[in-house]
């Protein structure tokens, strides 16, 4: 099989399975990568991974329901999603809220110009 030089790859077709994605290419190949490579998906249910489409004309996978995107161009040079990292303050955000402070009140309006007087 010959291809011209300096063709883009498209993925034409999709397949997710419980360890990779497959993606059959228009120019006849078949490539996989590790589902771990995407936490997101890793993380999702099948039916969640079986809701996908092709974006850019087949230069990439879009999954909706986990806010997934993966380019034919990663696959191909390995590039697995980072997992961000958590800050230290969004931890305690998942924390209990703790309970309200005697004679607390609610917060103070705020103008529109920022002073915070009334």
């Amino acid at each position: 099989m010959t291809t011209a030089a300096g063709a883009e790859p498209l993925i034409r077709e999709v397949r997710v399975t419980q360890d990779e994605i497959v993606a059959c290419l228009a120019d006849g190949r078949v490539i996989s990568v590790p589902l771990a490579w995407s936490w997101r998906l890793s993380e999702a249910t099948s039916g969640q991974r079986a809701n996908f489409r092709l974006i850019g004309g087949g230069q990439g996978i879009h999954w909706p329901e986990v806010d997934e995107d993966i380019s034919v161009e990663g696959m191909l040079h390995g590039s697995p999603a980072p997992r961000p990292k958590i800050h230290p303050a969004h931890r305690l955000a998942k924390r209990k809220p703790s309970k309200p402070r005697k004679g607390a009140g609610p917060p103070t309006p705020r103008t529109a110009g920022g002073t915070g007087r009334r």
